[in-house]
């Protein structure tokens, strides 16, 4: 059974695999959710770009789309370029959007544990396609995940 739990900005909060803990009269949300307004879920997918399509390593990307996604709809791709790259940077700046979900090619480990730590999902070792493509494989359960192209571990190829 799905329970719902109404999160501190008036959003219903699916709880099937959140844990809540009430510390001192709040709710405190320690694993990724996905905000429901009304009957609806919203889901926001940041995807690094290259010259339109999947950007194969993650802190070489050009732009990143962020797509929003409603009831499993897509309802608006915009593209938005980063700052400069500096390790570290690209979670903390992408969570500013209020993104739920990463899909990246390769991506270093620190930058999947600073995802997780801003409570956003990363899915690495995604094929080159478009922004629109990806997500909609994404939200049909067909998006099929790889290798991390960039696991960092001394024999990696990305060129970097």
């Amino acid at each position: 059974m799905v329970e719902q739990v109404r999160a501190l900005d008036g959003n219903t909060v699916l709880g099937a695999a959140i844990r809540v803990i009430q510390l001192d009269g709040w709710l405190n949300l320690p694993l990724n959710y996905k905000s429901i307004k009304g009957n609806q879920m919203n889901q926001r997918i940041a995807i690094p770009m290259e010259n339109g399509v999947l950007c194969a390593h993650f802190g070489h990307c050009q732009q990143f789309a962020i797509v929003d996604v409603v009831d499993s709809v897509i309802t608006e791709i915009k593209e938005v370029t980063p700052p400069e790259h500096v390790p570290g940077l690209y979670p903390r700046w992408v969570a500013e959007f209020g993104v739920t979900d990463v899909i990246g090619g390769g991506m270093g480990q620190k930058a999947i544990d600073l995802f997780n730590q801003h409570n956003i999902n990363a899915f690495v070792g995604a094929p080159i396609k478009s922004a629109r493509e990806l997500v909609h494989d994404f939200i049909e359960n067909k998006l099929s995940l790889t290798a991390n192209y960039c696991n960092h571990d001394g024999k990696h190829e990305c060129n970097h």
